[in-house]
């Protein structure tokens, strides 16, 4: 029996320590090496060495000091400290008061609808909310008009019930969805191509990284997809790439232009690469990227290039139209794949609705979700939701019917004038103030050229003004996207700026949200971090009845 169990065990030793294991075993080594180092030389590629060590020792420096706040002491400072934040926040968010009424419970009989519009009345005014119609948002808003606005409510009311899900019983949904799509193929010289209607530029933008994913699994077996966006596209592309798995590089802009450095973006393409991103008009700061320039890039490399039009979308498509120059950013630039646009900005529509498109219909069906053996039945969907609200669709058709070729062409000239006017007189009557990069279209940023003079505090002291900027980091700046609402109220904009600035420079508070968020994220390497945690608070804020 010891002779049986020895003679064993050394065979297993011997199997285990032959030479072919051993090559094997040396080749899987090698093999995991190899992939390691293969991904680091692309990640140096794309980044940079200067870049990669700034992030690295970023890295370092940021555990740390995390590792450090874990100590009691210190952790009970931060908590103490996010809680008074919390508590900030919670305040300025969630109506107080004994008469203040709270519904957290359904009721035991049905309400009357007088007492419902009563109900929302009251509730209108228990919190101090900006008043949009005074044209002292940036963006938010896209008011076509109180005409336009009752043929929408009018077309929302007819549709209530309505979803495209069921197109057999709302054949008059489906055909306008199908119509919106090919009206905006039209406007941007693709009426051959596909899309498809989705509920806002965030989900337009995670279908077009779903659909270059999906597409390059299976024409060319990328498993590992990684895709490369210049640091101003949409945050929506890094939410892509989180929910998704993908690796994003994330390449930086040029100073003056503010478009995406190319040779940047030519580095860091690889062969996981599956797309790449440029915006016509970014958020930021409302500039374009070289789209001719990316395009020779996609084509040159095989890889997909999506257009992001949220904000331009019905901005961009008739600036010629309207007098103004405009580069090239459609499908008419041959490496362009998809493109995302916003009905429910420029276009007026409800909010809710935004329109993806593809050069080819082939493409398009990576975007589709489709199970045949669920036992509930074959399931279809062209998105991410399932059931969807057909009366936006309704309204979505109904006001780009309204307004037409020429009420947009109009509604472009107007918007554009005015961001050209507001640019102009920043430079000519606010020296402390610069314009960032060449905006084409609708929106204008500005920072601070003066030392003293803190652009957060700008916005600060406008917000004190009743004004609702949208506050940039890197470099700290502040921007306007004008709509319709902002047309009239230019002058007062312009006073109210040269006062802000005097502010800033003579008196600075050093207290206002835009300096103490966006000061606390650049603070520190932990910055962010605490950013991110109020952040959290603020999102929790929005469901605490």
């Amino acid at each position: 029996m010891a002779d049986a169990v020895l003679a064993r065990a050394t065979a297993l030793y011997s199997a285990r320590n032959s030479p072919t294991l051993t090559h094997l075993k040396n080749l899987l080594i090698a093999y995991l090496l190899f992939r390691r180092l293969l991904k680091a030389q692309r990640h140096l590629r794309a980044r940079g060495l200067v870049q990669t060590v700034r992030d690295l020792w970023k890295w370092v420096v940021q555990e740390t000091i995390l590792l450090a706040l874990r100590f009691p002491a210190a952790r009970k400072k931060v908590d103490r400290e996010l809680g008074e934040a919390r508590t900030q926040i919670e305040k300025s968010m969630v109506p107080q008061g004994p008469d203040v009424r709270r519904h957290l419970a359904l009721p035991q009989e049905g309400q009357t609808q007088e007492w419902i519009i009563e109900e929302m009345a009251k509730m209108d005014t228990e919190s101090e909310g900006a008043n949009w119609r005074l044209g002292k948002l940036s963006g938010a808003v896209y008011h076509g008009g109180d005409d336009l606005n009752r043929v929408i409510l009018a077309a929302i009311a007819r549709y209530s019930f309505s979803n495209p899900l069921h197109p057999d019983a709302f054949p008059a949904v489906r055909k306008m969805e199908a119509e919106i799509v090919a009206m905006c193929l039209k406007m941007y010289n693709n009426p051959n191509g596909a899309g498809v209607t989705t509920s806002g530029g965030t989900e337009s933008c995670i279908m077009a990284v779903k659909t270059h994913r999906d597409w390059a699994r299976a024409t060319k077996g990328i498993t590992e997809p990684e895709m490369v966006v210049p640091v101003s596209a949409h945050a929506a592309f890094d939410k892509a790439c989180a929910y998704f798995g993908i690796k994003v590089h994330t390449i930086p802009v040029n100073p003056e232009t503010r478009q995406v450095d190319l040779k940047r973006v030519a580095r860091a393409i690889n062969g996981n690469t599956i797309m790449l991103v440029g915006s016509a008009i970014n958020f930021p700061d409302g500039c374009q990227d070289d789209i001719v320039g990316l395009s020779k890039l996609a084509i040159k490399h095989s890889v997909g290039l999506h257009v992001d039009c949220c904000l331009g979308g019905f901005i961009m498509p008739f600036l010629e139209e309207a007098g103004f120059p405009v580069k090239p950013f459609d499908f008419r630039v041959p490496g362009v794949t998809s493109i995302s646009c916003d009905t429910h900005k420029y276009g007026f529509a409800p909010k809710g609705n935004s329109v993806v498109m593809y050069r080819s219909a082939q493409l398009r069906r990576f975007q589709y979700y489709v199970n045949p053996d669920w036992v509930g039945g074959v399931y279809a969907s062209p998105s991410i939701a399932g059931s969807r609200p057909g009366a936006l669709i309704a309204g979505t058709w109904a006001a780009m019917h309204y307004m037409g070729h020429g009420g947009y062409v109009e509604s472009c000239r107007a918007i554009v004038s005015t961001r050209r006017t507001i640019e102009q007189r920043i430079k000519d009557e606010i020296p402390e103030l610069y314009i960032l990069g060449h905006p084409p279209a609708s929106v204008v940023a500005f920072a601070s050229v003066h030392p003293d003079i803190s652009a957060l505090e700008v916005g600060d002291a406008m917000s004190r003004r009743g004004w609702h900027l949208n506050a940039l980091s890197n470099p700290a700046a502040l921007h306007i996207a004008v709509t319709r609402l902002t047309v009239p109220v230019v002058d007062t904009l312009i006073v109210d700026l040269k006062d802000a600035v005097r502010d800033a420079k003579a008196a600075p508070s050093g207290k206002g949200t835009m300096v103490t968020l966006y000061g606390l994220g650049s603070s520190s390497p932990v910055g962010a971090t605490m950013v991110g945690h109020l952040a959290a608070a603020f999102l929790d804020t929005l469901y605490k009845a």
